[in-house]
This record gives structure tokens, sequence and C-alpha cells, in this order.
């Protein structure tokens, strides 16, 4: 039995750069040869972990661990359900008729003519659609794995289809991904252009409030306790350490997505780091402006999260 089938060229390859795969997809094929009928069917939705389930036609459940082993050589992450049905054409020797049954029949059927004296012929060959009459599948056993070259070769191609609209898939969410990054950036920009200002704010309405008090206490401001206060807000709201470590998120999440292997587990973990540091900028920040930014920032991380939950 082979592992595989085949020797063509198949779209399954990882290699190929910026690749990300969806988890959702689905793909079919079906393929008739020497009276043989096979038909597969492959679904995949997404999922933390591999889960794959397998339906099977009856008698080919000797071939689910090779089905098993080329869906697990391909697919990493998601829900899989593969159904695959196999059909043969019988021949003359896969039907026989059951003697002792007709013969039960026929008998039964004869003492009936007698107890009701009736004398019309009866069409004997009706008795061939009674129950139990002819039996199907009386020829000799089929082993599956006979026809495992043929079955295979449409496992593949079932998985070839399913693969081609995971890319598909993944390309539109890799340009969604995409502009959402870079609408972070373009908030994080203003953010980081903004910050420098809150503290000179700050110092002015600082001033302003105090001398007003003060002036109606006649009292002199000492310029001293003015800078003092300043510098304990200063070090409270500097952002500068989160805006560092969410645009180096930033560049890290670009350079997964253009690597050549589908790597949704270690998107989602940037994505969380990213809002944790979002949500610290908007917690110390204490300005409206940069509060505005950080929640456009947030609704796009929050877009980013919920697409690559269906990454592999």
């Amino acid at each position: 039995i082979r592992s595989d089938s085949g020797s063509l060229p198949c779209p399954l390859d990882r290699s190929s750069p910026a690749l990300l795969l969806s988890m959702t997809g689905f793909g079919e094929a079906s393929c008739r040869q020497g009276g043989l009928a096979v038909s597969v069917e492959i679904r995949t939705i997404n999922s933390r972990y591999l889960k794959l389930s397998l339906r099977t036609s009856d008698g080919c459940g000797s071939l689910e661990p090779h089905v098993d082993a080329m869906v697990r050589k391909r697919i990493r992450r998601g829900t899989i359900q593969v159904n695959l049905r196999v059909d043969r054409a019988l021949s003359a020797a896969d039907y026989r008729i059951n003697t002792e049954v007709l013969d039960g029949y026929r008998r039964q059927l004869e003492s009936l003519q007698r107890d009701w004296d009736l004398n019309e012929p009866f069409p004997w060959e009706s008795l061939l659609t009674l129950p139990g009459v002819v039996c199907e599948g009386a020829g000799e056993a089929i082993d599956p794995n006979d026809d495992w070259p043929v079955i295979g070769d449409t496992v593949k191609t079932a998985l070839e289809s399913l693969q081609k609209m995971r890319i598909e898939e993944g390309r539109a969410m890799t340009v969604d991904l995409r502009a959402n990054c870079q609408a972070m950036k373009a908030n994080l920009d203003e953010v980081q252009q903004r910050a420098p200002r809150v503290v000179e704010a700050y110092r002015a309405r600082l001033e302003e409030r105090l001398n007003k008090t003060l002036a109606e206490l006649d009292t002199v401001l000492d310029p001293a306790d003015i800078l003092k206060e300043v510098a304990l807000f200063a070090d409270r709201s500097d952002i500068s350490e989160e805006i560092t470590r969410l645009r180096s998120h930033l560049d890290q999440f670009e350079a997964i997505m253009q690597s050549p292997e589908s790597s949704g587990r270690k998107l989602e973990f940037l994505t969380q780091e990213m809002v944790r540091e979002v949500n610290t900028i908007g917690s110390k920040a204490n300005d409206i402006e940069i509060s505005q930014h950080v929640i456009e920032i947030k609704a796009a991380a929050e877009r980013i999260r919920e697409m690559i939950q269906n990454v592999e």
C-alpha cells in the first residue's frame, strides 16, 4: 500500500513565500475507474487544535489510517470532516438466489392454491422480488486496500481543491490584516506626536489654576514646586516604552505574515501583546485626543484578533 499517491505537482507545498492559510475551506473530488466510483468531500472550520473526523463507506474502515495520514501531513490546525464514499459496480457473480427461501415461498403459495381451490397459474417469477430470495454481495470479498491507488489519488485531489480555497481566503485575510495594521500605525504616529504636548498642556493648566488660587490668597508660587509636580505627572504618563513595544509587535506581525509558513498561533500571541500595550497607553495617557486614537487602535486590534482565529 502506498502512503501517498502519484507524483503530480501539488499546491500543498508550504515553501511558497508569504502564505497565510485560512482554516475554513471545502474541497471535493470524484473518480470512476474500472467499475469503481470514488467521491471525497473535505470540510474544514477553525479550531484551536487539530480535530479530524472520518466517514467512510461500509467495508472501507481499513483505509482510514491512510486517509488520516494524508490529511495530517497537510493540515496542522482546524476541525476537519472527511467523507469518503466508495461504490463498486456489481456483476452477476455478486447475486445469488437463496433456494431455501424461494422453496419456502413456493410451498406456502401452493398450499394456499389448494385451500382456496385456485386453478389459474401463478407467475412464479414474481417470487424473485420477495424479501430474502436474491442475496446481494455473494461474490468474493474485495480488499479495499487493492483500490487504494485510485482512492488515494482522489483524496489527494480533494485536498488540493481544499488547499486552493484556503490559500485564496488566506490572501484576502492578509490584505485585510495589513490594512488594519496600517490603521494602528497611523493612529500610533498621532499618539507619539501628541504625547510630548500632554505634559506641556498639563503644566500650563497647573500653573493657571495655582496662580489663580494663590492670587486670591496673596501668596507667591515657588517654581520648583510646579517643576516637581510636572515631573511626577510626566513620569506617570510616560508612554514611550509602550509605543516602542507596540511598533516592534507590528513589525514582527508583518514579518510573520511574510514568512513561508502560516503561523496563526504566533500572530495570535502578538495580537494579545499588542492589545496589552494599547490598554496601558490608554490608562497612562490622561489625554482626550490620545484616548480617541487609542479607541481606533483597539478597534483595529479587535478586527485583527477575530481574523487571526481563522488562520492556521
